[in-house]
């Protein structure tokens, strides 16, 4: 869907706009804009704001359309927001079980965590792995306490005897709004996007938590939490085994080489196997944007996913990969994710992860 022409001008930020051309922004905007609290709404109405400051389409009541449409149009805004603030609220309280709050499975440290173990830490045949990615951008002002849930999951393994391997995937559709996320890709935009069509969902959003390609986490509801990541920790799973790792080169041409292979599929359906590059700890300084000035970490943050084979059905999997690294990775830095997935993207019928020996 297209925005009706419109012009909107606002004293703050003198920017004109025809249209919006783009349908993903204009999705992806209009979404962000409704799951704003309903009294946000009202608050720029007052101002003479009728859409968020982050989308930067805003008029005031002496440029724009006239006092009645502007209340009117206002008015609706504020009523049609008002059911989608369940799933705001969520996020928000998210945040508090985040930074502060702990759920059922609370996020801390684990006898068996080993989060910073090397070669063999997520291998052993004891450990049920279980795929936490979380689709996030530095630009989302509500994403970094999903960020902070996602390290202390990698680094508490708060599920006894289980392996959580957490994946965080930077979107790209955030990079308009003043910040350029730097671990962006438009590989893992698309990724999220075949996520919401096989979920049903109607847009793609930030923070999103997807369990074992099936299952959607919501912060905000602890025991959803709990339920969810028990009910991936006892499915049951084909073993991926990560080894022979090493790297090659330095940090400007380094190669990531190691061998791969899984248990019989006994599943009804073929499946794709990937294998993920992602650093193990990033640090940012954001200038600009909705978290414009803060010092932002990530965990696990993706820079390379690549389909590698495939696992048929009734048969194993066995193959030497060899990735090459980007330029200036710090291969010290670095963990190998391998996971299967049925084709959709559909449920992970297994995954193994390997941090290079030192």
């Amino acid at each position: 869907m297209i925005v009706p022409a419109a012009v909107f001008e606002f004293p703050m930020y003198p920017l004109k706009v025809a249209h919006l051309k783009s349908r993903r922004l204009d999705r992806r905007s209009t979404f962000r804009l409704l799951k704003r609290p309903a009294w946000d709404h009202a608050k720029w109405l007052l101002q003479g704001r009728i859409l968020a400051p982050d989308t930067k389409v805003m008029c005031n009541w002496s440029s724009g359309p006239s006092s009645r449409a502007l209340l009117i149009f206002g008015l609706v805004l504020i009523f049609i927001s008002i059911p989608l603030q369940n799933a705001s609220t969520e996020t928000a309280s998210g945040a508090e079980t985040a930074d502060g709050g702990s759920p059922p499975i609370s996020p801390g440290a684990n006898p068996q965590a080993g989060g910073n173990a090397t070669a063999t830490d997520a291998s052993s045949a004891d450990a049920h792995p279980v795929v936490v990615e979380l689709f996030t951008s530095e630009g989302c002002s509500s994403c970094p306490p999903a960020d902070a849930f996602l390290e202390k999951l990698d680094a508490g393994q708060p599920l006894p005897g289980a392996k959580l391997i957490v994946l965080s995937e930077h979107v790209d559709y955030w990079d308009h709004d003043g910040w350029k996320d730097p671990n962006s890709s438009a590989l893992l935009t698309e990724r999220q996007d075949s996520y919401e069509r096989a979920l049903g969902e109607s847009t793609p959003y930030t923070p999103q938590l997807i369990v074992d390609g099936t299952s959607e986490m919501h912060l905000g509801d602890a025991q959803q939490v709990e339920t969810t990541l028990r009910k991936a920790a006892t499915t049951p799973k084909v073993a991926v085994r990560i080894t022979d790792v090493k790297i090659d080169g330095g940090a400007d041409a380094g190669i990531v080489r190691a061998h791969v292979d899984t248990d019989v599929n006994s599943g009804p359906r073929n499946a794709d196997v990937y294998a993920v590059v992602a650093l193990n700890r990033v640090e940012s300084q954001v200038l600009r944007g909705e978290n414009g000035g803060r010092h932002l970490t990530h965990v696990a943050v993706v820079q390379q996913l690549t389909k590698i084979g495939k696992l048929a059905k009734g048969k194993a999997f066995s193959q030497d990969i060899q990735l090459k690294l980007k330029p200036g990775t710090d291969p010290a830095n670095i963990r190998l994710v391998v996971f299967v997935q049925e084709p959709g993207p559909g449920r992970v019928l297994g995954a193994g992860m390997r941090k290079p020996a030192a």
